[in-house]
């Protein structure tokens, strides 16, 4: 990873762009952002190439597509060792109603953000994939009511 003091103000004006509009057109990038076209399409290859920008994605909005219930659960398993969690992780990232998956430290050893069809979804979710899994010892169930998105990322000042 690069260090952040080899990002200049074009850099992370261009991050900046991009992570309010992936689809922008490199023409469009460069007038946003003050060089040439060139420029800018030999900065966004230099940052691709650092790993700084590491893909391009399309953001669903679930309830579209019949995903209108949503949750984070806290799942905490045992023991909390390698042999666990790796088959677990694996698991989890197969379900189709896994949006992302955390490994994180305190009471739980992991929060997953789901987004299912219904409650009844949500709870033959929980019932049925992960309460069942010897490795599991706790579930905590959080309905998601609203969200609001942070970013864009940068480095910091």
């Amino acid at each position: 990873m690069p260090d952040t003091e080899t990002l200049d103000s074009v850099d992370v004006a261009i991050l900046r762009t991009l992570q309010a509009d992936g689809r922008i057109a490199n023409k469009d990038l460069a007038a946003q952002v003050g060089v040439a076209p060139s420029t800018c399409l030999d900065r966004v290859a230099k940052l691709r190439r650092l790993g700084v920008i590491t893909g391009y994605a399309a953001t669903v909005a679930p309830e579209t597509v019949g995903r209108s219930v949503q949750a984070l659960l806290s799942v905490q398993v045992q023991p909390h060792a390698r042999p666990v969690v790796d088959p677990f992780v694996q698991h989890v990232l197969s379900l189709p109603e896994t949006v992302a998956l955390h490994h994180v430290t305190g009471a739980s050893d992991f929060i997953v953000h789901v987004a299912c069809s219904s409650t009844a979804d949500l709870q033959r979710l929980v019932l049925d994939e992960y309460t069942t899994r010897r490795e599991v010892g706790r579930v905590e169930t959080h309905l998601i009511f609203s969200t609001w998105t942070g970013g864009p990322i940068l480095p910091p000042r």
